[in-house]
């Protein structure tokens, strides 16, 4: 993209310490813009946030500390990463779940409407499906979540919805299915703690930080009997944040977007991968399955490519772990 396409633009950035919101960062920096990062880092990194953006500590669930970001402003656009973003942990702790994803979220729209804010792009989830009827799964799709934190994200797309139809804040909902990868210049990657994402868990097995990798569910109907999924590179995640700044500048209505590449990897494709890129042969250990896991998740991501003239530029598996390998080799040289 065209840096002067969106020069100065101000934007805040709700958890820009965190994976994805990180990358997110780097690519608004990349683009020409300026970010003003808001984050409690509890779940995020300081040193994660790009060098150039601007940090502003505090709670989403706190309005005084709202508030106090939007002293950096005035912004032209809200990103909103800031979130419970962890299934098992919304089935323990819900209203914890519930008090950051939805109340929080409340806080920065009531502030971002004060402060005349017309443009929203939020960070949501393929999770507002629940078990999909049919694959690959198109936005028309029935929303049937089936955890808290699925819900909280249905939920909240609603919200912004009525706030367009009341208050004229126009928004994008873009709807991840998996994440994955590592900025490719290395200035980014995947920190979670616990990890519970299959690719760093099986690169942090090869590394020698884990006993083993493990296989929950030998039996479902696909080619090789384990759940398959679509991958998406972080970094073009991120570049469809920047253009969808791009589209609400330009006057783009209120929509939710799938951001998937359209092909799906299983976990053994996933291992058989780690294991061709670092040379190391992995110790698999088969469970039973898991409850809640689907057997196929697979996004139509045609409708972003036409609304935001996007496309994934990191599509094959092989590239996704290649960059995560180089970042998990990084950290484990730095001792992360």
């Amino acid at each position: 993209m065209e840096r002067n396409a969106l020069a100065h633009t101000r934007v805040l950035v709700t958890g820009g310490g965190g994976y994805v919101g990180s990358h997110v960062v780097l690519a608004l920096l990349d683009a020409g813009l300026e970010a003003v990062v808001f984050d409690n880092f509890e779940a995020g990194y300081r040193d994660a946030v790009g060098e150039g953006a601007e940090i502003v500590e505090g709670d989403i669930r706190n309005p005084a500390d709202v508030a106090r970001a939007f002293e950096f402003g005035p912004f032209q656009a809200i990103l909103h990463f800031a979130a419970l973003a962890n299934v098992p942990h919304s089935f323990e702790d819900p209203e914890k779940c519930y008090a950051v994803n939805i109340a929080g979220g409340l806080n920065l729209l009531a502030t971002a409407r004060r402060n005349g804010v017309k443009a929203f792009v939020f960070s949501s989830s393929a999770a507002v499906y629940g078990p999909p009827e049919r694959t690959p799964i198109r936005e028309e799709h029935a929303l049937n979540p089936i955890s808290p934190y699925g819900f909280t994200k249905a939920a909240f797309e609603r919200v912004l919805r009525d706030f367009d139809a009341a208050y004229g804040i126009r928004s994008i909902a873009l709807r991840y299915f998996n994440a994955a990868g590592a900025d490719p210049a290395g200035r980014a990657g995947e920190r979670h703690d616990p990890e519970t994402h299959l690719i760093p868990i099986v690169l942090q097995h090869l590394a020698g930080k884990r006993a083993c990798v493990k296989v929950f569910g030998t039996d479902y109907p696909t080619p090789d009997g384990s759940c398959i999924r679509d991958y998406i590179h972080v970094s073009d995640l991120a570049e469809a944040h920047v253009l969808a700044v791009k589209a609400l500048a330009a006057g783009a209505a209120t929509t939710a977007l799938n951001l998937g590449v359209g092909r799906g990897y299983s976990v053994r494709e996933v291992i058989a991968a780690s294991e061709r890129i670092t040379g190391l042969k992995a110790k698999v250990i088969e469970e039973g399955r898991r409850s809640g896991d689907a057997p196929v998740l697979v996004a139509d991501p045609s409708r972003a490519q036409s609304v935001l003239g996007w496309a994934p530029r990191h599509a094959s598996l092989d590239a996704i772990v290649a960059d995560a390998w180089r970042w998990e080799a990084r950290g484990t040289e730095h001792g992360r």
